[in-house]
């Protein structure tokens, strides 16, 4: 049985992320709709995403924006740069996303003035989308679900729950347990001694998931939207040319250099059954309030003919980047057809 229903939205990171003109938008634009995936933008200015808005996969087919990280909820101008994106972008994108700050754990109630006074804004604008705030500077995952029970009842402003986010903290934090003062992640070099250490990596890597779900049930019972930002990792992923451990593929692997329990490839901290997993529990626990899911997941900077797109590149004379685009486009519907 299909879990998706109506009440669940399935994005993805629309943008170009590759060197090239319009072609990599429409050719965004053509994938997404035959994926039946709605967009993720991200935008420096709201006249910045007008440009972008014109390639939305269909018009009827979600936006979400996902704002400048440098925005902090608890300062004022922070606050009056949401409200003109919600006042310039009311009726045309169903949510923004913005970067949660250690201001929400070390000035807890100096953050929830300003998140009531935010979603009173946001209540006086017509049309105007939700407001999520993620899980993206490392705090306690509980700390950041007790700020959502203290506003569980601002309709306007909701959670967003990035899955690497939570399962790398999870994983850096099983690792300090038995290594005090070392980051797991430091590992992706490959250090002498890896492969001795393995089986205890092995085990920080899989507390991700049930860190994952656990903060999802909590989060559930506040009876409101929850948007999500999927995408798998693993602390010894060199994968990102940003050096974050994250942003992977739920159906990538790690290759190492010597073999593991009969493999040189360690497993994600999900895969493909870890994300059917999150889907399920956040449709369980979450709806029937609605739900949505960006696959927020990296260019993988591989090639894949065009195909029937070949002609949006007529005019190129070198197709390696469209063909970047297109594989890293692939990916992001392969793994929207792993949600089940």
């Amino acid at each position: 049985m299909n879990p998706m229903g109506p009440e669940c939205k399935t994005l993805g990171l629309f943008e170009k992320r590759i060197e090239g003109d319009d072609g990599l938008m429409e050719l965004a634009r053509l994938r997404f709709r035959q994926a039946g995936l709605g967009a993720e933008m991200h935008g420096s200015s709201p006249e910045q995403l007008e440009s972008q808005l014109q390639f939305r996969p269909a018009p009827e087919a979600p936006v979400v924006v996902h704002l400048p990280r440098e925005l902090n909820l608890a300062e004022i101008q922070g606050r009056r740069r949401i409200a003109e994106f919600a006042s310039r972008l009311a009726g045309r994108v169903c949510g923004l996303v913005l970067h949660d700050h250690p201001d929400l754990a070390e000035r807890h109630r100096v953050y929830l003035r300003a998140a009531q006074e935010m979603a009173a804004r946001l209540e006086e604008i017509q049309g105007g989308p939700m407001l999520f705030i993620e899980y993206a500077a490392g705090l306690e995952p509980s700390v950041f679900a007790y700020f959502f029970k203290d506003i569980r009842d601002l309709g306007r402003i909701s959670a967003c729950i990035d899955t690497g986010h939570v399962g790398i903290w999870q994983a850096r934090r099983t690792w300090l347990q038995t290594h005090p003062g070392e980051d797991i992640c430091s590992l992706k070099s490959q250090p002498p001694g890896l492969l001795q250490a393995m089986s205890e990596v092995e085990a920080s890597v899989q507390s991700a998931l049930p860190a994952v779900l656990d903060l999802i049930e909590v989060l559930g019972p506040f009876g409101k939207t929850v948007h999500f930002h999927l995408h798998d990792g693993h602390p010894l992923s060199s994968f990102s040319p940003f050096g974050v451990s994250d942003h992977l593929s739920f159906l990538a692997e790690i290759p190492l250099p010597f073999e593991y329990q009969g493999r040189r490839f360690a497993p994600l901290m999900f895969g493909p059954s870890g994300l059917r997993r999150i889907v399920l529990k956040a449709l369980e626990c979450i709806a029937p309030a609605p739900v949505s899911f960006t696959l927020e997941i990296h260019p993988t900077f591989e090639r894949l003919p065009l195909g029937d797109a070949a002609p949006l590149f007529a005019h190129w004379a070198d197709k390696t980047n469209a063909e970047m685009m297109n594989h890293w486009l692939w990916t992001l519907s392969r793994n929207r057809s792993a949600m089940g």
